[in-house]
């Protein structure tokens, strides 16, 4: 059974950093080109930050050089460190394996949506 488990999300105010977590099961995980995902409310869901079985990264031009995705492939995991955060990056955060690789993508994945991690960006 295939499952994706994102963690790390939370309330911080403009300026701050999370780390996000996503532990995979049912997958061979190093297999798979791995992204996370935003949904803020009323919006479509966009792929974010993407990296490749061998680790080549690609972000969106609104979180570049201010978020790293990451992944350990022993356990199973993909990161995503944000920092400098800003209000609109607000949203409900997803990682999955993109069909489009390339940021913004097309909000789809290959495998089925976990449950997200809030991000809460206010003062």
């Amino acid at each position: 059974q295939v499952q994706l488990v994102e963690s790390g999300g939370g309330l911080v105010q403009p300026g701050g950093s999370l780390r996000l977590s996503c532990a995979a099961s049912g997958i061979r995980f190093s297999s798979y080109s791995m992204g996370w995902y935003r949904q803020a409310p009323g919006k479509q869901r966009e792929l974010v930050a993407s990296i490749t079985r061998s680790g080549t990264t690609n972000y969106a031009d609104s979180v570049k050089g201010r978020f790293t995705i990451s992944r350990v492939n022993a356990e199973n995991t993909v990161y995503l460190q944000m920092n400098s955060l800003k209000p609109e990056d607000a949203a409900v955060y997803y990682c999955n394996a993109p069909v489009m690789i390339v940021p913004p993508g097309d909000g789809r994945g290959n495998l089925p949506w976990g449950q997200g991690t809030q991000v809460t960006v206010s003062s």
